[in-house]
């Protein structure tokens, strides 16, 4: 069990905004892995923030900790319409990822919001807490532990996912199974047939497709990435999910891009590129982890 005053300490270290965004996220990943509620009220606190990156990040790691108790905030930054279309998404998300039925009605109500980003992430919601009503997850088949947003196919084909991934006339559910399906399975043919992915019409599923190349950080995928990073007229909260990837995957290719645009006009993609490059250095070092939030209260007492 972690001390509360150390929930506090790294609490305090994520909602300061003078703190540099590589500390706070940090920080934030730190009370991620810690759970329980006071680390949950601490990520909670940040949503009046600056920045929309930071922001969706809260939101991203309340869905993953499924803890209830963050689905108020969560239902409360989805309602709020003066936040970042990236950052509604993201609580979209988290309120499927939780798991919890009770809320079914409000993602029906958000999923025909006129922001097409956070529409579509409520329907993906309500077809995954449906899906759950009739289907129990089985643990240990997603080698990255993340909570996902659809379950992954049960096809093994790469040819076959490759198709419903890439065929618009699929319902978005089913191309995001066939998404996750390639990401287990892993190697250089499912992470081309995911990078392919990037050219299609949904900045959502695009974003999406950025975030499990990210996880699975092979190689192979990183002339593609660094395209829809380079692309200015690219949606944001795709370019940031590109960026991030590039730092995940680290490779020697990966640095100049990410130094270029941590210049970017845009906000999310400048942030994103700072982030990236300090997972790069992690990724690069003898860190025993990126979450180090705790080990370095222990190093400075």
């Amino acid at each position: 069990m972690v001390p509360e005053k150390d929930v506090e300490a790294v609490g305090r270290t994520l909602v300061d905004a003078a703190q540099p965004l590589a500390a706070r996220f940090r920080a934030l990943f730190t009370l991620r892995n810690v759970g329980g509620r006071a680390a949950v009220d601490w990520i909670s606190r940040g949503f009046g923030d600056e920045s929309a990156l930071l922001k969706h990040e809260l939101a991203y790691c309340l869905g993953q900790m499924q803890d209830e108790h963050a689905i108020p905030v969560l239902i409360q930054v989805l309602k709020d319409t003066s936040q970042e279309p990236m950052v509604r998404h993201e609580a979209g998300e988290a309120l499927g990822a939780i798991g919890n039925p009770d809320v079914l009605d409000v993602l029906k109500h958000y999923s025909e919001d006129p922001v097409v980003e956070v529409a579509e992430t409520c329907q993906l919601a309500v077809k995954r807490l449906e899906w759950l009503q009739k289907n129990k997850e089985v643990p240990g088949t997603n080698p990255y532990l993340s909570v996902d947003p659809a379950p992954p196919a049960e096809e093994e084909d790469i040819a076959k996912l490759r198709n419903t991934l890439l065929d618009e006339s699929c319902p978005l559910f089913d191309r995001y199974r066939a998404m996750f399906a390639l990401r287990n399975m892993g190697g250089e043919a499912a992470v081309l047939a995911l990078a392919d992915g990037l050219k299609c019409s949904s900045a959502l599923f695009r974003h999406e497709i950025g975030y499990v190349l990210g996880q699975m950080q092979h190689e192979a995928c990183v002339p593609q990435l660094t395209a829809a990073l380079e692309r200015v007229e690219e949606n944001p909260m795709v370019r940031h999910e590109c960026a991030e990837a590039l730092g995940s995957i680290a490779q020697a290719s990966c640095l100049e891009t990410l130094q270029t645009y941590s210049q970017d006009k845009e906000q999310v993609v400048r942030e994103s590129c700072e982030v990236a490059l300090d997972m790069y250095n992690y990724e690069n070092s003898t860190e025993f982890q990126y979450a180090d939030g705790l080990s370095k209260l222990q190093a400075s007492s």
